[in-house]
């Protein structure tokens, strides 16, 4: 006999199985949560919910905001996700994609995801006679100091940023290291809500500039980004919204093929 289908249901793992639906329930929150409230929503024992949080923290799978009294993810939730992208549909959905943005603007493009606090590299599509970028596919740059990575650190919630960034000791050394990083760092992002895109001037490499726009998941939140870099010299500072324009259809139509929200369209 094989039971009962609620028999069949049962929990084999009761601690792992309320320790995803924890994880899955904090997925889809805008930002951190009381424990009080994630114990509510799942009807879990207080003291269930304290330990399993306590055990997700320290494995970096939630991060606690301490002066908040709230839980939200950690590094080692981003870093997850970011696996399922590298093994295959972001970069298989994104590649033909990226040839085609290439060949329509003649600049070398490339589709990062995050990883902790770093871009991850996945695809990389060079423009003809246009050097080498040292974004090949595999290769971590601080999100902090890339316009892939600023992308998408502007879709966070505060206190997702400030997880990611708890200290000055977070951020990447760059040629003009600021007194106080995190708040020009959050300048940054605001200006790229703003702007619809970022940026980056020669932060990465001597003589080339980069632009990026979000690609965002179900949740709207930022599942990758997709980037342009090009020599300094041949875009002047009104040129970047154009630039940004031309790329927004190939990030949008990638939002679109992995399931996610396109910003501002219904």
């Amino acid at each position: 006999m094989n039971g009962s289908s609620s028999e069949r249901r049962k929990p084999v793992v009761p601690a792992v199985e309320n320790a995803l639906e924890i994880l899955t329930f904090l997925a889809g929150q805008r930002g951190p949560v009381a424990a009080a409230s994630i114990g509510r929503a799942l009807s879990l024992p207080r003291s269930s919910t304290y330990h399993i949080l306590s055990a997700l923290e320290r494995h970096g799978y939630v991060s606690h905001v301490a002066a908040e009294r709230r839980y939200g993810l950690g590094v080692a939730a981003f870093e997850l996700s970011s696996g399922f992208s590298r093994q295959q549909p972001l970069a298989r959905l994104g590649t033909p994609l990226l040839a085609d943005l290439v060949d329509h603007i003649g600049e070398s493009a490339h589709l990062g995801v995050l990883h902790g606090r770093d871009v991850l590299y996945i695809v990389e599509m060079r423009a003809k006679n246009r050097q080498a970028l040292i974004t090949d596919v595999g290769v971590r740059l601080p999100s902090d100091m890339t316009a892939s990575g600023r992308a998408m650190l502007s879709l966070l919630p505060p206190n997702q940023l400030r997880a990611l960034f708890p200290g000055p000791e977070a951020f990447s050394t760059t040629k003009n290291p600021v007194q106080a990083p995190y708040a020009a760092l959050k300048r940054m992002l605001t200006q790229a809500r703003q702007d619809g895109f970022s940026r980056e001037d020669q932060d990465v490499s001597s003589g080339l500039a980069s632009i990026a726009l979000p690609v965002t998941d179900h949740l709207g939140w930022p599942a990758a980004a997709i980037a342009v870099t090009f020599p300094r010299e041949l875009i002047l500072e009104v040129d970047y919204p154009e630039l940004a324009e031309k790329i927004r259809p190939y990030a949008e139509e990638l939002t679109r093929r992995i399931g996610g929200i396109v910003p501002g369209k219904s």
